[in-house]
């Protein structure tokens, strides 16, 4: 890098120290947060197909409304009637394993679906999950 500044560079710097123009403050926007639309749902006590109908319905409505972020409250089926029934699996018929493969298959939902991620422990950790939506176009 050289020490040298040429004439029109100097002059520049002078007419802009003496000049009372300001410049836009760029961070300003920096600490502002994209805020997100969130709505969640708790299914817990849903059968497998109330909660499959509940979490369309829920999904639809929020894309409708411009929601962003869903938060989906399964439970983590620990409190399960079905490990007393040996011919139900014990990880399928979980509304924790089986409302997300029901997302997965639905190919309307996933139209409108960005993600499907694991929630933060704040939210229901190991019990709950997030959807995140599609931007409404016609919002």
């Amino acid at each position: 890098m050289t020490d040298n500044i040429s004439k029109k560079d100097k002059k520049d710097w002078e007419n802009f120290i003496s000049s009372d123009e300001k410049l836009p403050n760029k961070d300003i926007n920096l600490n502002k947060k994209k805020s997100l639309k969130k709505r969640s749902i708790d299914l817990h006590g849903y059968t497998l197909d109330q909660a499959n109908s509940a979490i369309e319905d829920f999904i639809n409505k929020s894309y409708l409304d411009g929601v962003n972020k869903l938060i989906v409250v399964t439970g983590k089926g620990l409190h399960s009637q079905n490990e007393k029934d040996p011919y139900v699996s014990k990880d399928l018929s979980i509304l924790k394993y089986s409302v997300p493969e029901f997302l997965s298959t639905n190919k309307n939902l996933m139209n409108i679906i960005n993600e499907i991620s694991d929630a933060k422990i704040e939210d229901g950790g190991a019990g709950a999950f997030y959807i995140y939506l599609k931007k409404n176009n016609k919002k």
